[in-house]
């Protein structure tokens, strides 16, 4: 891997060195040239030491577009990746979900609903759309979402699918969503963005971190006057019901856009950014990054400072130090 130093890791601030610990490492633990297998998602369960992940956008000759998600064997070296068959259309992000289920964004397709669906993590990974519209008018192309411990479950949805050629004309505004399952109730949460897209809670869920990548359209094309930025908002509730309150620009990724976003116990906040993995602290100060070449769209925790990142045709193990613990799953 060509980096600007002799590491990876490059420190900007000396808290990074408590993060990455004494010796940290990075290892190439599975490859694709054929197409880019390991874009989003990342969905780790630690009792099997597997990993489920979604490809990028794949576009057949006769210009159907597809997105694959692969099971990973992470007990072998390389790791084991199987293709598996689910009806989730285009998959992109996805999350650990009750007990041995999946909870993923699907994107949509012209015919397909975009929405959240369930899948079972063994065959016959059956699947179910629990939610796909905002009273009767169809989201755009969901793409990142977050379960809070109240079971509410927290999700984005920008117009990337339309700019992509694969959904409709949207019929809502780029937005930020809040459904309860329980109840089925759902409200938009926050607006103005761009192109909404990763969404994480602090550890104590007082934060919600959302990510807009309008930097970079639908299309490709890049617009350096358009936002790549982390934005955080304090949860409060009024009435009994919870507000999304104090939106204040959290950082800014220098390096492409920031994706995919999780936090550690500490809330350090992590990005899947252009140049790789970058992280920040609860204050929004640049700790530091792990440099990946062509960057990492999305990444997950694993166990003891374990992270893997998705970097399209590769995936990456990092190992930190062993007290850094992702909030997600608490390991």
């Amino acid at each position: 891997m060509n980096t600007t130093s002799d590491t990876p890791f490059q420190v900007h601030d000396q808290r990074f060195a408590t993060i990455i610990g004494q010796a940290p490492t990075i290892e190439l633990i599975a490859e694709n040239q054929n197409y880019p297998f390991a874009h989003e998602a990342g969905v780790f369960f630690p009792d099997t030491n597997t990993l489920f992940i979604t490809s990028n956008r794949c576009v057949s000759p006769d210009g159907r577009q597809k997105v694959y998600i692969t099971r990973v064997d992470l007990s072998h070296r390389p790791a084991i990746c199987e293709d598996i068959c689910a009806d989730i259309p285009m998959a992109n992000g996805g999350i650990n979900y009750r007990k041995n289920h999946i909870l993923f964004c699907a994107q949509g397709s012209m015919t397909e609903q975009s929405g959240l669906y369930s899948m079972s993590i063994t065959v016959p990974y059956e699947t179910k759309l629990l939610k796909g519209d905002f009273f009767g008018r169809q989201f755009n192309s969901v793409n990142d979402m977050v379960v809070h411990s109240d079971g509410s479950i927290w999700f984005t949805d920008p117009i990337y699918g339309f700019e992509q050629g694969y959904r409709p004309l949207p019929s809502l505004p780029n937005q930020v969503y809040r459904w309860c399952p329980d109840t089925g109730a759902i409200r938009a949460m926050a607006d103005g963005f761009g192109k909404p897209n990763g969404i994480c809670f602090s550890p104590d869920e007082k934060i919600v971190y959302i990510t807009d990548t309008d930097r970079v359209q639908g299309g490709g094309a890049v617009d350096d006057h358009r936002v790549s930025s982390i934005y955080a908002f304090d949860i409060s509730t009024y009435h009994g019901e919870p507000f999304l309150t104090g939106r204040r620009l959290f950082a800014m990724a220098d390096q492409g856009i920031p994706d995919g976003i999780k936090c550690d116990l500490d809330g350090n906040v992590y990005s899947g950014c252009g140049d790789g993995i970058n992280v920040w602290s609860p204050g929004g100060s640049l700790l530091g990054r792990i440099l990946i070449d062509s960057g990492v769209a999305n990444f997950c925790f694993g166990r003891d400072g374990e992270i893997f990142a998705l970097n399209e045709h590769r995936l990456w193990r990092i190992k930190l130090g062993a007290r850094v613990k992702g909030a997600l799953l608490g390991l």
